[in-house]
This record gives structure tokens, C-alpha cells and sequence, in this order.
């Protein structure tokens, strides 16, 4: 098995969330047809492979991730030859493309989950139901079988009448988890994966895919929400060895999405000797600033604790043959420039846009652009609740109020956190609708679109997409940055963030680079003038750093590499 820096070193990943990334059609909603007309702009950009979310056919409750059929095209979308055409178009520009597969859940509008509702005992195998009380009724059905917490909020389990019976559902009541120990399900997955295989697919990411073991006995948790009996569960690594071989995928890009996973779990997943997947996400450094762990509770974003993650995330993968995805942004996440950075003024704006990319380009792993990342996009600074559409935020906004916040409190907190914040329309132009369609988009659209866009950002060389396309082509060009070691510096400011890269067998460019990053909105000191002397700058987003007695000082969210 090739070493996974020889794979995937040189690589860069772009997630399109298809619903928002271009529209074709004008009927406001991001589509198939969309992306190939986009081809030329991600090739220009530098990337290798497309993660396109799910375009399957689906109800939409969860935005595609609620998936109906997993061998057709949602009509919104486009049809199976829109993407046979798309696959062609970016082959020909030697752009892979990487399908977003939902394995832990269907929708209940699923043909096998119809089944089930209907008594079908084969069905009713493919889904994890538990019987409930012989006394239950729709008005009374009792105690569920756990007590554990849906993530969308409520309980997991939902009761069918009909059936007797509890089902369990980790997200939406729309999306029901599959029961991976029926080796059925399993080989119907299998199958679903060789079908877009043959379609010339290159790769493949897995939703949430370290939560389909569950346990074979329930049982409540009286210490959190549930998620420790199921999160990396007792067969995940048999299962998913199981799915990559009999899938015929070991060879290609693969990511899983891991849900509080472990650094050893990781090690498991994405370490080629185990044959599992190539890399992994793991969240724990974007729950910085939840406060007491509590994605809906704010705090200020804990560096020093981000500074310790990415650490011990870098240095123990590496140690271990693992291999990270490297990202801050995708579309569950606020964009990252308005959560870690400071977007109050243009040049804020745009050396935090620059500082977070130099953070993690320049790591020991494949990095992921999400959609207009790469042009600063923010926020959007909605002012209504009534603009939002995820289905999470809306069932937090009453969930806070329930739990004594006021309305503008809620909305606060919604504003922050929302899944939303990160799947507004790309901003292709300053027109009134941003390019992105010639219809009404199916959400708002951020009025910075008007100077921050990919028309203004392209043509200009000092813009954050120039900046992001350089970051790029240092990747490609650079070994140490390829297959380096890591190693983390010890800052003198809990506000920076410094580590070192070294290779031995640099071919070309250097054998050391030192990146510093200042988090912060005020100069800090980050290293001794001793540990950087004689570095010369590699790429930066400022020229505000000196030396000031006897220590390297980075002016605010001043990000730079320094090389030997």
C-alpha cells in the first residue's frame, strides 16, 4: 500500500454544496449543470478532486443527507445524464470527483424503510427497531428504549403505532439508522458503491460513518447523550475493511466524517496498513469556543486549546501512519473567518481569510477548500429568523427559548452557530443575485457579495483568491510541505500558533519551514529571534512581523512561513 503522503501529499480537496454553488436552470437552487459550468474557475483554482454533497433523490429535510434512493438523481438536481456529463467534463480537466455517501441513514421515504413500516421482516432487519411495551399506544408508548439525545435535539427514538415499535434515529425523525450488523445492509451499500464506480466517480467521503456500529445491548446514558455506546462502535473497523474491500475502493481517495472520534481511532482509519479509508475529519478543534462543550452556548475561541489540538491531531497521526483532512469550513460550519477571525474591517477581513488557510495548507495532511472559502466569503449576517432554513437551527431557536433565553438571545446564539452561515449562494459577481442564479435563491444572499466575489477576486493578484491559488501551487511544488514531519513550537503568546515542517530528502525548495500564526487582533510575540534566525519568508499575508528584543513579533492576524 503506497504511503499515504506519496498519495495524497500533493493533493487539495474543494467541497461543492450543490444546492449553493451555481444554478442553471433559474429556479434557485444550486444544480448538476451548474458545476460543469463552473469546471473552468475550479481548474484555474488549482484543485484535484470535487466532494459534490448529496444529489440523491430525497425529501430534503436534511438538505439531501436524508437520502430516498441512492442510485438516482433528485430532479431539483438534475438527471443521472447531467452527471454523466459532468464526470466526463471534469475528467477531461483532470479533476476527480468524490461522492458524499449518507451509510448510517436513510430517509423514511426510502423504499426500504416503506417496507418496514409495512411488516416486511426483511425490511424491518435493515433499520435498528426495538419493540416496545405490549401495552403501548400512539397516546402512551411509554418509556423509548434509551434515553439517548437525537443530534438535531430530542430524543433518538421515534414510536410506530402500527408497528409496536421504536426506531432510532442519531439526526432528523426523517432519517433512519441502518442496522450494519444485517450483512444484507451491508452488501446492498456495497452495491451502491460499485454503481457509482462505474460511473467513473474517484473517490468517495462518508457521512457521520464511525456512528453505524451500534451495541448489540441498549442501554441509557446517565452521563452524557448517548453518543459514547455508538460513536467508533464495536465492529466499525471490520465493517468498514469489509465495505472498502468488497467495494474495491482501497486504492482511492477516501474520507470519513468521524463524530467525536478518538487520535487512535483515526490512526485505525486512515493508516494504510488497516486498510480502511485513506484520511479522516475529525471536529474537536471547531468546538473551541462552545462553551462547556455546548455547540449552543458561545465563548470566545479557546486558542490555546486549538493550539494543543492541532498539536497532538498532527504530531500522534503521524506517529501512528495516519493522514488528516485538513479544514475549517464545510457545510455545517460557520464560515471561518467570521468565527476565528475578525471581519469588522477590510483589512481584517482579508488577513484573516489568509491567516486560517496558511494555518492548515501548510500542514502534514490534505487540505479541503469549501465552497467561497477561497474568496473570504462570511456570515451572513441574517436579521430574521424567518431566513434561516436548516432544520437543526430553527429546532434550536425554540429549543433555547425553551430553555429560558429570550428571543434575542436565541436568535443570537442561531446567528453564530447555524448550519446556514456556511450555505449561502457562492458569490460569483456583484450583481443582485451574485451570479449564482437568475431566479429567487432558495436562501439570502450576503450584501458583501457586492465586493466580495469571484469576478473582482480572480482578476486581481492580491486578493484572497489569489492568495489561496498560491497556497495551492506551493503544495504542489514543495515536498516538505508534501511529506514533512511535523513538529509543534511552543509560542510565547497563547495566541499564536507555530509549527515546523523538515524533510531530508528535499529535492527541491526548502528542507524547513517554520509557520506562525497570530490569531489575535493585536501584535504578539511568537518565537525567540534565536529559533527563526537565518528563515527567510516563505509566503505570508503581511509584512508586519519583526524582531523586537530578541523576539519575532506578528502584527494582528499576521500569518507567515519562514524557510531554510
Amino acid at each position: 500500500m503506497q504511503d499515504r503522503a506519496e498519495q495524497l501529499g500533493d493533493k487539495v480537496v474543494y467541497q461543492i454544496y450543490v444546492r449553493s454553488f451555481n444554478d442553471s436552470n433559474g429556479d434557485g437552487i444550486g444544480d448538476l449543470k451548474g458545476i460543469t459550468q463552473r469546471l473552468d474557475y475550479l481548474k484555474s483554482l488549482g484543485v484535484d478532486y470535487l466532494w459534490i454533497t448529496p444529489f440523491f433523490t430525497s425529501p430534503q429535510n436534511d438538505n439531501g443527507y436524508d437520502v430516498a434512493n441512492y442510485r438516482e438523481v433528485e430532479p431539483m438536481f438534475g438527471t443521472m445524464e447531467d452527471f454523466d456529463e459532468l464526470s466526463r467534463e471534469a475528467r477531461a480537466r483532470g479533476i476527480g470527483l468524490m461522492l458524499d455517501m449518507v451509510f448510517n441513514h436513510t430517509s423514511t421515504s426510502h423504499e426500504w424503510f416503506q417496507k418496514a413500516l409495512a411488516g416486511d421482516s426483511k425490511y424491518l432487519a435493515y433499520y435498528k427497531f426495538a419493540d416496545a411495551a405490549p401495552d403501548a399506544t400512539a397516546e402512551n408508548p411509554g418509556e423509548p428504549p434509551t434515553n439517548w439525545i437525537s443530534k438535531f435535539g430530542g430524543n433518538a427514538w421515534e414510536y410506530v403505532p402500527s408497528l409496536n415499535k421504536w426506531y432510532l434515529h442519531l439526526f432528523d425523525v426523517s432519517q433512519a439508522d441502518l442496522n450494519w450488523d444485517n450483512p444484507e445492509v451491508r452488501a446492498e451499500l456495497v452495491d451502491v458503491i460499485k454503481f457509482w464506480k462505474a460511473k467513473g466517480v474517484s473517490g468517495f467521503r462518508f457521512d457521520v460513518v464511525n456512528l453505524i456500529s451500534k451495541p448489540e445491548v441498549l442501554e441509557n446514558d446517565y452521563e452524557g447523550d448517548g453518543r459514547r455506546f455508538y460513536t467508533d462502535g464495536p465492529h466499525i473497523h471490520e465493517y468498514l475493511q469489509e465495505l472498502v474491500r468488497e467495494g474495491g475502493i482501497d486504492g482511492m481517495v477516501t474520507v470519513g466524517e468521524m463524530s467525536s472520534t478518538s487520535i487512535d481511532n483515526c490512526i485505525r482509519y486512515s493508516a494504510p496498513r488497516y486498510h480502511e479509508l485513506s484520511q479522516t475529519f475529525s471536529f474537536h478543534h471547531l468546538k473551541v469556543d462552545y462553551l462547556n462543550g455546548n455547540k449552543w452556548a458561545l465563548q470566545e475561541p479557546d486558542i490555546k486549546a486549538l493550539r494543543n489540538l492541532l498539536r497532538d491531531w498532527q504530531e500522534q497521526m503521524t506517529a501512528g501512519g495516519g493522514w488528516n483532512a485538513l479544514f475549517w469550513s464545510n457545510h455545517d460550519q460557520p464560515r471561518p473567518n467570521s468565527r476565528f477571525g475578525d471581519c469588522s474591517t477590510e483589512e481584517c477581513w482579508r488577513r484573516s481569510s489568509e491567516l486560517l488557510p496558511t494555518c492548515t495548507h501548510l500542514m502534514r495532511g490534505t487540505p479541503y477548500i469549501y465552497q467561497g472559502e477561497e474568496l473570504g466569503m462570511t456570515n451572513p449576517d441574517f436579521t430574521s429568523i424567518d431566513q434561516y432554513r436548516d432544520v437543526e437551527s430553527l429546532n434550536y431557536y425554540k429549543i433555547l427559548q425553551d430553555e429560558g433565553k429570550t428571543p434575542e438571545e436565541a436568535f443570537h446564539i442561531v446567528c453564530e452557530r447555524s448550519r446556514d452561515d456556511g450555505r449561502t449562494p457562492v458569490q460569483w459577481d456583484g450583481t443582485l443575485n451574485a451570479g449564482f442564479t437568475t431566479g429567487t435563491p432558495w436562501i439570502g444572499i450576503p450584501q458583501n457579495h457586492v465586493t466580495i466575489n469571484a469576478k473582482a477576486e480572480v482578476a486581481d493578484p492580491d486578493s484572497v483568491w489569489a492568495y489561496f491559488h498560491h497556497l495551492i501551487c506551493l503544495r504542489k511544488a514543495t515536498p516538505v510541505v508534501q511529506k514533512g514531519g511535523v513538529h509543534f513550537l511552543d509560542a510565547i503568546s497563547d495566541k499564536v500558533i507555530a509549527y515546523e515542517r523538515t524533510v531530508e530528502d528535499a529535492a527541491k525548495g526548502p528542507s524547513r519551514l517554520v509557520v506562525l500564526c497570530n490569531f489575535s487582533g493585536e501584535s504578539q510575540a511568537a518565537l525567540t529571534e534565536e529559533t527563526v534566525a537565518g528563515g527567510s519568508a516563505f509566503v505570508s499575508n503581511c509584512d508586519d512581523f519583526k524582531f523586537e528584543d530578541g523576539k519575532l513579533v506578528l502584527g494582528p492576524w499576521a500569518a507567515v512561513a519562514l524557510a531554510w
